[in-house]
């Protein structure tokens, strides 16, 4: 299933304007999500993290030559940003991978981290723990040459895995991600992009606010099923594509799972679709786990920027999409 879906989604990266693949932070402003979470191992699961573990991929195009970064913001856990339950007794792990099997083997795209999710010739790694020095700042590792990347044509070149792990402690960490040119500030690597297969996120503190998710649709997909964690039933979750004005989602209540199945159109092949998190309640620091799902059971991979742009409605009244 990975290779009919990936040759599908090179062609519609490399129809992409550049200026799309230029933003290269996740969470990105296209996705209006405050932060990535992962939560260390003691932490109970009705706080939002159900296996304290996060996989992102960056890609970095084949004839670059120039070193890249991968920067951090606020990677320790402590200060400004992060949650704490009782005091700060945590820790969280950084790892980056490259090489052979670091994206192709199969456990590295699964939800869970199980088997061989490590995959791949680990390149760096660092434990961060309440450290004032990295509080609400960005942290650099690197640099890498390109080739250090698994090749992976079809995903947009060299790919490098970041896992985020939580160790022992019952506190959340709370970051972003960015793919840079620069070990000093946040500079966009020329046709880079990044992409993840599942989420832990912090939602939105505003009422009315709207997140977006963007996972790619291949031309073989014929169902999608959307899987969402701990949502707290805090507002409404709908789909929005290039055939549907929203299709509305069940939402998870605390500590639960929900699941909702979709059939997808003959016209949504090769196209994004837009997952929209629509707040309602007025709760505050609440996290959740969001993944998608084809009609194999293979996690379809959600992106910075939306493959081919946003999607919007685009059929006149009395025309029908044709479901598969």
């Amino acid at each position: 299933m990975m290779k009919r879906l990936s040759v599908f989604l090179f062609s519609a990266l490399a129809l992409l304007p550049a200026s799309s693949l230029r933003a290269q932070q996740m969470p990105s402003v296209e996705e209006n999500i405050p932060f990535m979470v992962t939560f260390s191992k003691e932490a109970d699961k009705h706080w939002g993290d159900d296996d304290n573990e996060q996989s992102v991929f960056f890609s970095v195009p084949e004839g670059r030559k120039d070193p890249i970064y991968i920067r951090v913001f606020d990677p320790d856990i402590g200060g400004k940003n992060d949650e704490m339950h009782g005091v700060y007794n945590s820790k969280t792990k950084f790892s980056i991978y490259g090489g052979h099997g670091a994206h192709s083997d199969p456990d590295a795209r699964k939800m869970n981290p199980v088997g061989n999710f490590k995959s791949g010739a680990l390149l760096v790694s660092k434990t961060f723990g309440n450290d004032t020095a990295y509080d609400n700042k960005w942290y650099t590792f690197g640099p890498f040459n390109p080739l250090e990347g698994e090749l992976q044509p079809e995903y947009g070149g060299y790919i490098f895995k970041l896992i985020v792990e939580g160790l022992q402690g019952d506190d959340a960490n709370l970051y972003k991600l960015f793919l840079s040119s620069s070990k000093d500030h946040n500079a966009s690597v020329e046709g880079g992009n990044a992409f993840a297969y599942e989420y832990c996120f912090r939602t939105n503190d505003a009422v009315g606010s709207v997140s977006h998710i963007y996972p790619f649709v291949g031309k073989n997909v014929i169902s999608i099923k959307l899987n969402m964690f701990d949502y707290d039933e805090e507002g409404l979750v709908r789909i929005i594509s290039v055939t549907r004005r929203g299709d509305f989602a069940e939402v998870s209540k605390d500590g639960d799972w929900s699941e909702t199945l979709f059939k997808t159109a003959a016209e949504e092949a090769n196209t994004s679709l837009d997952i929209q998190l629509i707040k309602k309640k007025p709760l505050k620091s609440n996290n959740m786990v969001l993944y998608v799902t084809d009609q194999y059971g293979e996690s379809l991979p959600f992106y910075a920027v939306p493959i081919g742009g946003v999607p919007k409605f685009a059929y006149k009244i009395g025309v029908k999409p044709k479901i598969r």
